[in-house]
């Protein structure tokens, strides 16, 4: 089988697929905790506003969910994948929040987590640290008032307010004093939002990691894990090495995940990834594989999909989620590439094309013929 894609400078190129789509293990149980952070589903013929008034498919994107739980995976929800902060305001988050919390009871074995952030707030609004601890309340309270566990997510709010090191640890004792279970820390890179540069109170990576060791260590009863996004496998370890007992590391790392996943016996590194989302069926089979043992399985399964997600992360950074909702429709899980605020518009045609090829390459095209169909229509759209 074979398309024409656009090549370089206007041009078009003949490409013949050479995957074989990876078969998940059914029933597979992981050595690793594994969450999959999730996108939503938009609803393109209800969304008469696309920029200010999203709509969602809710049928759509609860079934998503069901995939990704019934391969194994827990659920990161309302996360950034979610496009929380672009296009994605807290109004819908706490519809997705509860009807998530509600899908994954009925579903056997299904667990999650929410994102609880301080996205309320219009832009400017907070003033003081007591406006952004009453937001942090306010979506703390809502999620675990549903029975459900919190990832506490950076706040733009805070990096606005804050002016140093000492105003983070004062609003995350205030919130993780008074939560009612274990949080999930987050700690996102200004690549995911530049809006949160020098978040901890510091662009000083070694300054920043004695505060977040501080309040963890604080706070080790209260913190399940922390979820750290920054791109760099050596910042990860450093921070991983001086958790407490009991506090796990969750990797962010979209571009180093396979052997920090792995890692070297006991040193190594749990997940809340947002490419899990595109990469589930393969994940899934090389997670396998490492509660097997069979290292070299795993990696045969999970290193070729690190090209995908470098492609699919590349700079601009916080525009990758275009990247993960263009797997879904390549792979069946909905009739359209659209998103919430178009956010499709966010990379050309020729990104698109290098990430059908590598997800080729990778097996994650899970029915070619209907991945060719739908890349020719769109290629079509662009005039290719």
């Amino acid at each position: 089988m074979d398309i024409t894609l656009p090549g370089e400078g206007g041009g078009r190129i003949r490409y013949r697929l050479v995957g074989q789509p990876v078969q998940p293990a059914a029933g597979a149980r992981f050595s690793r905790i594994a969450y999959a952070a999730a996108h939503v589903v938009a609803d393109p013929v209800a969304m008469t506003d696309p920029w200010s008034r999203p709509a969602v498919d809710w049928d759509k994107t609860m079934a998503f969910r069901r995939h990704l739980w019934r391969l194994g995976f827990r659920v990161a929800e309302a996360m950034d994948t979610s496009q929380r902060g672009m296009g994605f305001d807290w109004a819908n988050a706490r519809e997705l929040i509860r009807r998530s919390i509600a899908e994954a009871r009925s579903v056997d074995g299904a667990d999650l987590a929410s994102g609880a952030g301080t996205d309320h707030l219009a832009p400017g609004a907070a003033s003081t640290l007591a406006d952004v601890i009453a937001a942090y309340e306010e979506q703390l309270g809502f999620i675990e008032g549903l029975g459900g566990k919190a990832i506490m997510m950076a706040s733009r709010a805070l990096a606005a307010v804050a002016k140093g090191p000492d105003d983070y640890v004062s609003v995350y004792d205030r919130i993780l004093s008074q939560s009612s279970g274990k949080v999930i820390l987050h700690w996102l890179g200004d690549m995911f939002d530049p809006a949160l540069k020098g978040y901890w109170g510091s662009s000083d990576f070694e300054t920043a990691l004695e505060t977040v060791i501080a309040i963890i260590e604080r706070h080790a009863g209260k913190v399940e894990g922390i979820k750290i996004s920054l791109l760099d496998a050596g910042k990860e370890i450093a921070l991983r090495d001086r958790l407490p007992e009991g506090v796990v590391m969750f990797t962010g790392d979209d571009f180093n995940y396979p052997e920090l996943i792995a890692g070297d016996g006991d040193r190594h590194s749990h997940a809340l990834l947002g490419i899990f989302d595109a990469i589930a069926p393969v994940a899934n089979a090389a997670l396998a594989k490492l509660a097997d043992g069979d290292r070299a399985g795993y990696d045969a399964l999970m290193v070729p999909t690190v090209p995908l997600s470098r492609k699919i992360f590349e700079a601009p950074t916080e525009y990758y989620k275009a990247g993960i909702v263009f797997m879904a429709w390549l792979n069946g899980h909905q009739e359209h590439f659209s998103m919430i605020g178009g956010m499709q518009s966010a990379r050309g045609i020729r990104h698109y094309a290098d990430v059908f090829r590598l997800a080729d390459q990778a097996g994650l095209l899970a029915e070619p013929e209907l991945a060719i169909a739908r890349m020719t229509s769109l290629c079509a759209v662009a005039g290719v």
